[in-house]
């Protein structure tokens, strides 16, 4: 438990998005399934982050002070807002989705302010190469996360859909700042730095996640401006950026293939299970829900093809990576009860 990774949350993230993946697609035994167990993994993730954050504080300051870990710890605010998109659509419940989206409200200022603060005042710094990874997009992911829960839940409440509707624009163009500035660094870190396959973690994928999520958080604003005379003011404009967003994560699936293989055929670096590796499940079904609703706003019905053959491919991650947590889970009990 001292050692839990922060972005242990990925699991919930990857799991919620799957789940609604498959709603889309009317694979309700599996989307119900899912949601179930999301419950249960998010109740227990962060019953763990308490105690730890109880019993090791000095393990969390750590982490919070680390800048190749410290980002993990905005899964948590991710993970609250699309399990709280599962409560919305999946349980057609707006009290659940609208208490984690609260809960994830709370967390974002303290989570952003608190962890930028202590990176920023820290004394000594690691080197470039070991500092930046994919994970820092985490930043983006947890504040579209955002825009999509407040989005969908300002039709639930139509007497506060503009107060909603406005953060969620808000939360919308911060996530697209976070976007692109992070995304220059690591173009940097790509080009114009050594890359070892063993400095190619899995948590670069979600420089196609942070993408995609972006542009389904495009897609729910787009889909709410008749309820908003800004939204509608801005519709062009959403329109633009929100196919722009779709089309870099588009750019980046095949890259990300490429360099997975380079990393586990040339680079021989083994496949065993990873807490990290969830941010790879992550994006896949992301970006299956998000070229989904941007064939449903913009009128591509075309792009439902690539919606469905993405959704099967991030189904059959997920299941691999869950099999693999099981196993991970079964050989640590097993090898505690031999030494004890």
């Amino acid at each position: 438990m001292r050692d839990l990774h922060p972005a242990i949350f990925g699991m919930v993230m990857a799991t919620g998005i799957i789940s609604l993946a498959a709603g889309l697609y009317h694979q309700t035994l599996i989307g119900d399934g899912l949601f179930g167990l999301n419950i249960v993994l998010y109740a227990g993730l962060c019953g763990l982050t308490t105690i730890r954050l109880v019993a090791f504080p000095d393990a969390v300051w750590s982490d919070a002070g680390d800048h190749a870990r410290g980002v993990g710890f905005f899964t948590i605010i991710a993970g609250s807002g699309i399990l709280g998109s599962e409560f919305l659509v999946t349980a057609h419940s707006p009290t659940g989705g609208l208490l984690l989206g609260g809960l994830a409200v709370v967390l974002w200022p303290l989570v952003t302010y608190g962890l930028f603060t202590r990176l920023t005042i820290k004394g000594r710094k690691p080197p470039f190469t070991n500092a930046l990874n994919g994970a820092w997009l985490l930043a983006a992911v947890a504040a579209q996360s955002l825009t999509v829960l407040g989005g969908r839940l300002a039709g639930s409440y139509p007497s506060y859909a503009h107060v909603l509707l406005f953060f969620a624009l808000m939360m919308w163009l911060v996530g697209g700042m976070f976007y692109v500035g992070i995304i220059a660094l690591i173009f940097f870190r790509y080009l114009f730095l050594a890359l070892d396959p063993a400095d190619w973690a899995p948590s670069y994928w979600i420089n196609m996640g942070a993408a995609a999520i972006s542009a389904l958080a495009g897609t729910v604003l787009i889909e709410a401006h008749p309820a908003y005379p800004l939204l509608k003011f801005l519709l062009p404009f959403m329109a633009g950026l929100t196919l722009l967003f779709w089309v870099a994560a588009t750019w980046w699936l095949p890259l990300l293939i490429i360099l997975s293989v380079w990393r586990h055929l040339y680079g021989r670096r083994p496949l065993a299970y990873d807490p990290l590796y969830w941010s790879a499940v992550f994006p896949l079904g992301m970006y299956a829900v998000c070229t989904y609703e941007l064939a449903e706003a913009l009128s591509l019905p075309f792009l439902r093809v690539i919606s469905a053959g993405v959704f099967y491919l991030a189904l059959g991650a997920w299941v691999i990576m869950f099999l693999g947590l099981v196993r991970h889970v079964g050989q640590s009990l097993g090898s505690q009860g031999l030494k004890s």
